[in-house]
């Protein structure tokens, strides 16, 4: 199946009152294993690969070609996606590399210059038929990068979509990335408030902190694409630490990622099911 845009999963998913799962790849397996789940729930999915993750393997062609390769086999709609990335440099490298859509996090600045930076970095990429999300109002998390207890303001939401020409728009309504536990409060009026302000599909970050009832209650609200990656990192570690517990002379890398792939298809079949109300 060709390369799905990102655009067109979300645009579909928005029309439909669902949600789309956006989930994080970290290396070849991750990204095997979250197509392996989206087919077996026979859902489209979005893989996202962050600047921390390009940080991590030293550039982003070999992740990012890696993860296309992955895309295009798929027997299920499948877009990828350059995921917080600060840098301009590096969504021009995104596009120039063939990905469909980019989130561009200029969140930490003020209002005013994260504004001029998101619209330099949209005219940009729809200049080259790039889909472009953007953060406004700091999701909390990432070690202390963002201030826990931020909410995005309806009214600002609307000005900055204007402002800027965003194609999406990541909001923070109550989760917070890298949370472990799954106990996030989501304000569903406050998300219903954003999703009646703006025109654009809306995003929440930091989704692995929230409960399974609370994701579907999201979309219901107005949420549209969900963004995951710690707590399916949670599972492929566990399912890692408990080959090695029962298999301590293992060597070969296979053996342990091998169940660590499988428990992480599993995760993603299950959360595409959660966000399909």
């Amino acid at each position: 199946m060709p390369l799905t845009p990102t655009d067109e999963i979300v645009r579909r998913a928005r029309a439909a009152g669902t949600g789309v799962g956006a989930f994080n790849v970290l290396q070849l397996e991750h990204a095997q294993a979250i197509v392996a789940g989206a087919e077996n729930a026979d859902r489209p999915v979005v893989l996202q690969i962050s600047e921390n993750t390009v940080r991590y393997h030293g550039a982003l062609e070999p992740v990012a070609l890696a993860s296309l390769a992955v895309a295009r086999a798929a027997k299920t709609p499948v877009a990828v996606h350059l995921d917080h990335a600060e840098n301009p440099d590096l969504v021009r490298e995104a596009v120039a590399l063939g990905l469909g859509s980019v989130m561009f996090d200029a969140s930490k600045l003020p209002y005013a210059e994260n504004v001029a930076a998101t619209r330099e970095v949209v005219e940009y990429c729809h200049s080259h038929g790039v889909w472009v999300e953007a953060e406004l109002g700091e999701v909390g998390g990432k070690g202390g990068a963002h201030t826990p207890g931020v909410r995005t303001d309806p009214e600002e939401a609307c000005a900055f979509v204007a402002a800027t020409g965003v194609d999406a728009l990541a909001v923070a309504v109550g989760s917070a990335h890298q949370m472990v536990t799954r106990d996030a409060v989501l304000d569903l009026g406050l998300i219903a408030r954003l999703r009646a302000a703006v025109d654009v599909p809306l995003v929440l970050h930091g989704s692995s902190g929230v409960s399974d009832p609370h994701l579907t209650e999201a979309v219901t609200a107005g949420m549209t694409k969900v963004n995951v990656s710690t707590h399916l990192n949670k599972a492929f570690t566990r399912a890692v630490r408990t080959h090695l517990a029962e298999h301590p002379t293992t060597v070969d890398p296979r053996h342990y990622l091998n169940p660590a792939r499988a428990a992480v298809a599993h995760e993603v079949a299950h959360l595409l099911a959660v966000l399909s109300p």
